[in-house]
Parts: C-alpha cells; sequence; structure tokens
C-alpha cells in the first residue's frame, strides 16, 4: 500500500513576537474554525475577514491609521486615485443622475464622469471652482454628487470649498474632495462637511514614487457599506504588500510634507522673480489669486507648483525641461525626488505650462538647476 502524503498545515502565528514593523497578513483564502462560522461569514464581511479579497489585517491596520488622520470612522481602500474616483462614482450614481465636477479636477478624473459615467447614462457637468455659494444656481433635483480638487492639480486654482458643500448640501447631494494635495495633515474635508474624502495614496501617502493606491474615508456607516459592497462586487482589491508601503511612508508623512511645503514655497518666490517667466500658480504663495481660500481653509504649502514662461509654445517649453537636469521629466507627485511635467495651457492654444514636483532635494540644487535651464550660458565663440 502507498504511503499517503503529509498533511501539510498552516503555519502557526507568533504572538508574543512585537517589532516596530508590522508583518504582512498574504491570504487569498481565509481559514474558519468550525462549519458554522463559514455559513456565517458573511456577517462579519464589514467588520471581519472573509476572504482575501475583502482584505487581512495588515489592510485593517492601514485603514484604521487612514480614518484616524482623517477623524473619520471608515476607510475603504482602492486600487489607485482613480479607482478611488471610481468607486465613489459607481457605488452612489446611477443612470438619470446629474454630476458636477469641477473643470479644475485631474483630467482622468473628468474623463471618467464624461467617458464612463456618461455611458451608464448620468449627465455630466462640469464647473469652475471659483463659482463658490454661485455653484447653488446648477444644481438640480437630480443631481446626486459634486466632485470637488481644492487646489486643482495642474493650473492649482483654489476652491471655496466649505461655500460649496453648502450649497450642494442645501440641494441634498452629496459632495466628495479629491484631498490628495493637502492630505488630512493639510485639509480635513470630513470636517467642513464634504461626505467623501478621497487621496491618491500613490502620492505623498507612499512618499517614495514605488506604489499604487487610493483611498476613501467616511463618517458615515451607511456610506461605509455601499463603499466596501461595491468594492468587493467589483472585484476591486490592494496587495497587502503595497498596505505595508504606505503604512510605512506615513511614518514619515509629517516630516517629508514639511519640507516639499519649504521647498516649493522657495521655488515658486525664485520663479516669480524670473524675467523669463511670466506668471506662477501655488496657492500659498501671497500674491497667487487663492491664497486667501489657501489661508483661511489649509495648513500645508504642498509641493507643486505650475509656472508659464515667456516664451511658452512647444520649442520653448520643450529646452527649459531637455536642459534640467535635477528635475528628472516625469508624471505624479509626492516623492522624494523632483520631477517637471508639461502641460497644455487651456487658455491659450499652441501654448504649454510647466509643473513641478519639489521633492526632498535641498533647495539650493533645485534652484540652480532651474537657474541654468532658463538662462542657459551661452556657447564658446
Amino acid at each position: 500500500m502507498e504511503t499517503p502524503l503529509p498533511v501539510i498545515a498552516a503555519a502557526p502565528a507568533e504572538p508574543a513576537f512585537r517589532s516596530l514593523s508590522p508583518p504582512v497578513w498574504r491570504a487569498s483564502t481565509v481559514l474558519f474554525a468550525d462549519a458554522q462560522a463559514f455559513l456565517d461569514r458573511k456577517a462579519r464581511f464589514f467588520d471581519g475577514y472573509t476572504y482575501g479579497l475583502a482584505g487581512t489585517p495588515t489592510h485593517r491596520q492601514l485603514e484604521r491609521r487612514l480614518a484616524a488622520l482623517e477623524e473619520a470612522e471608515y476607510c475603504v481602500l482602492a486600487p489607485s486615485g482613480l479607482g478611488a474616483v471610481n468607486l465613489v462614482n459607481h457605488a452612489f450614481l446611477a443612470a438619470g443622475d446629474h454630476l458636477l465636477c469641477c473643470d479644475s479636477a485631474y483630467g482622468p478624473t473628468r474623463d471618467n464622469a464624461r467617458e464612463v459615467m456618461g455611458r451608464f447614462g448620468v449627465e455630466v457637468e462640469f464647473f469652475d471652482p471659483a463659482e463658490g455659494a454661485a455653484l447653488a444656481r446648477r444644481l438640480r433635483p437630480t443631481t446626486r454628487l459634486v466632485w470637488i480638487e481644492a487646489p486643482g492639480s495642474i493650473q492649482m486654482r483654489m476652491a471655496d470649498v466649505p461655500a460649496l458643500v453648502r450649497a450642494a448640501a442645501t440641494a441634498g447631494a452629496l459632495t466628495a474632495m479629491d484631498n490628495t494635495w493637502a492630505t488630512p495633515l493639510g485639509f480635513r474635508p470630513l470636517e467642513h462637511g464634504v461626505d467623501f474624502s478621497v487621496q491618491a495614496l500613490t502620492k505623498y501617502a507612499g512618499g517614495h514614487s514605488d506604489v499604487l493606491m487610493g483611498c476613501i474615508c467616511v463618517r458615515d456607516a451607511a456610506q461605509f457599506r455601499a463603499l466596501k459592497t461595491t468594492a468587493n462586487l467589483l472585484g476591486n482589491n490592494v496587495s497587502p504588500d503595497d498596505c505595508a508601503l504606505v503604512s510605512r511612508g506615513l511614518d514619515t508623512l509629517a516630516l517629508r510634507l514639511e519640507r516639499h511645503g519649504e521647498t516649493t514655497l522657495r521655488i515658486a518666490a525664485w520663479l516669480a522673480a524670473q524675467p523669463a517667466v511670466t506668471r506662477v500658480a501655488c496657492p500659498a504663495l501671497p500674491q497667487d489669486p487663492g491664497h486667501a481660500l489657501w489661508r483661511r481653509d489649509f495648513r500645508s504649502a504642498g509641493c507643486l507648483c505650475s509656472f508659464w514662461l515667456r516664451h511658452g509654445d512647444r520649442a520653448g517649453v520643450s529646452a527649459v525641461l531637455d536642459r534640467l537636469r535635477v528635475f528628472q521629466i516625469g508624471a505624479s507627485w509626492g516623492g522624494a525626488h523632483s520631477l517637471a511635467a508639461v502641460y497644455p495651457d487651456p487658455a491659450q492654444e499652441g501654448q504649454f505650462l510647466i509643473r513641478l514636483h519639489c521633492g526632498l532635494e535641498h533647495a539650493a540644487l533645485l534652484i540652480a538647476d532651474l537657474n541654468q535651464a532658463l538662462n542657459p550660458s551661452p556657447p564658446p565663440c
């Protein structure tokens, strides 16, 4: 008779082991103590462990930390910042609803509203974030959701968030805010009446340009259940290893945010004094049109500033970017390394603007790099 293969038991936990680095719990299958616990597993979907898709202790730890930062009750993770935006839309919009979205929002947020939700029968309308209380004139009985982003991540246009929220609430509409730029250390949307506080954890929270993730924080239990149920039905999940990376990033978030802000203000002020530059957008800069709103509501300067060149056509902008040596050319922001990106100027055809992500390098080094790119030495005779 053949010898049966041995049963390979699950490895036991080590409860006595403690570390400053929490363990990463990876799992697809979750084990149950008995048949009844398995049959009752769906009752624990919102506060327990049912299947890897719904999360492990690694996910729960990150969710608790993010909720605490937002002063929220609940947090739902998503595969990216855009994934978090899409999750809110799918959970709370249906055919026939009216969606209002600020026209300075992240480009893919606008595209998602127009091309995805619009295809599903949602009527989409864009508004100027400067409208504030005047948003009331756009609200309809069918308005279900208002998307806010302050400031917009390209032109850095500010919004009067409390005024927009009051207008939406008066009409019975929900509000969602992309708060990636400020993080909850710089602005807490839920304190101002926003229903859904959304972040791309890819940016500041991850902090090292090596992870994709998003989150939604809420105070309302019914909204949390709707988001988590929708995420499960869409098959949305994030890796526990990525959760560990983001959790590690949170340990240094406050320090990095302070350094980013100091550097950004120095660079924005320097750029504003350059003859080759016609305009600088940075809400923390005193001369910025959105400065009063920033000063009233926000507690961080961010890591972004945008500027326009006197010769801002494709050739002029490309020449400046191609001379940069410390700033690398690439999208995204919030990481340790400084980046430069170029975008079409929506106000002037054929013209472009440059957006800088000011990283953790010394400000003097970054200014020297910008100086040689904006003011190149003449070639030797």
